[in-house]
């Protein structure tokens, strides 16, 4: 007797809190953070120090293309889990900065 009301305080408790929203779940951001302000203070010739004063260090470098940095930014959040990826590479010719492209655009477009 004392199982069965035992085993039906438990099944109530635990049926109570399926209701519960459930365990806090953090955002999850990766890489270097990328602001259009950033990049809208980028200008062709700067050199790989400007470029690394205004946006930090690049996440990548390619070994085999000497001119070429890629800042890549995700974040996952916890409460919905939406997705959010943004990138952009920027290419250096001379040791000058010749090229951007990916997500941002100069001018805020």
């Amino acid at each position: 007797m004392q199982k069965l009301l035992i085993t039906a305080a438990l099944t109530v408790v635990l049926t109570g809190c399926s209701g519960f929203p459930g365990v806090y779940k953090i955002d999850v951001p990766q890489g270097n953070v990328v602001t259009q302000e950033m990049v809208d203070q980028l200008r062709p010739g700067m050199t790989p120090n400007q470029v690394r004063f205004v946006m930090g260090s690049p996440l990548l470098t390619d070994t085999f293309h000497e001119g070429r940095w890629d800042y890549i930014y995700s974040k996952k959040t916890g409460a919905d889990g939406n997705y959010v990826r943004e990138r952009i590479t920027l290419n250096f010719t001379d040791g000058k900065l010749s090229a951007l492209n990916g997500d941002f655009r100069p001018g805020g477009s």
